[in-house]
């Protein structure tokens, strides 16, 4: 489910929860609730457009102002919903993300998913919902750590000195390796190997995001989400199952968002 508590008068109405219902409110037709501030809070705009909601789509008489899981006022909110993906869908999918964030990687997004074939539902779903982990909800595309601990892999390519920390995790989904740098250089026929170029796939948006998507295709990763296995999908991506319940949590947001009710 999309919403983890209530949002609404005297409900708990946690920020991420809020900004869900803000999107969805604003993402309805035209006439069908009103615009809301996507800020996290709830308050008398959002209460006022709940309501309006409630009133002119679900037919309540007396409306309570608030969306509870799996109550009729957020049916009725994913039934409404457009197919497609926008900007303001990938912020309800990742609502931790800031908005100047989701602006600013929506589109390489949404032209990488095309040219690489993530272009079913559910395919976006699983693609988003490990991007939305793997980069903490589009906040981090260098990995945290040093990169000491590669240092000498020669499965990942590094035989030369310093080369653990020079091709640490860079991307949305992060690529690691002398090795792995080299081949997607060749895939995009670019040198991502000398000088500061591995750091461009951490510093340039699109290629933060083309990286995360050759990978997710080469590695065979569309057929996996077409069976909707996400342990499979994180095991290929991450060698193991980390962070497989919050991974869990992202796909249960973006298949509210993308797949039909």
């Amino acid at each position: 489910m999309c919403l983890s508590a209530a949002v609404g008068p005297q409900c708990p109405n946690k920020k991420d929860d809020v900004i869900v219902v803000q999107v969805l409110l604003n993402l309805q037709g035209a006439g069908q609730g009103l615009p809301v501030d996507v800020d996290g809070a709830f308050g008398q705009q959002t209460g006022d457009a709940i309501e309006a909601f409630q009133r002119q789509v679900v037919g309540t008489a007396s409306p309570d102002r608030r969306v509870d899981p799996g109550g009729a006022t957020l049916q009725a909110l994913r039934a409404g919903l457009p197919a497609e993906l926008s900007e303001l869908k990938l912020r309800g999918i990742m609502p931790a993300a800031r908005a100047a964030s989701v602006g600013r990687y929506f589109p390489p997004l949404s032209s990488g998913m095309s040219a690489r074939d993530i272009n079913t539902p559910l395919r976006q779903a699983h693609f988003l919902s490990q991007i939305g982990h793997e980069s903490g909800a589009l906040v981090f595309t260098e990995e945290l750590a040093s990169g000491d601990a590669y240092e000498g892999r020669t499965d990942l390519g590094n035989t030369q000195p310093g080369d653990g920390p020079r091709f640490k995790g860079r991307g949305l989904i992060q690529l690691t390796g002398r090795a792995n740098y080299t081949r997607y250089g060749q895939a995009k026929g670019r040198n991502f190997v000398d000088g500061d170029n591995p750091k461009l796939l951490a510093t340039d948006a699109e290629l933060a995001v083309d990286v995360a998507c050759w990978f997710w295709q080469i590695h065979g990763l569309n057929a996996l989400a077409d069976g909707d296995d996400i342990e499979a999908v994180t095991r290929r991506i991450n060698g193991g199952l980390n962070g497989l319940e919050d991974r869990q949590r992202y796909l249960d947001r973006a298949k509210f968002f993308m797949l039909p009710a």
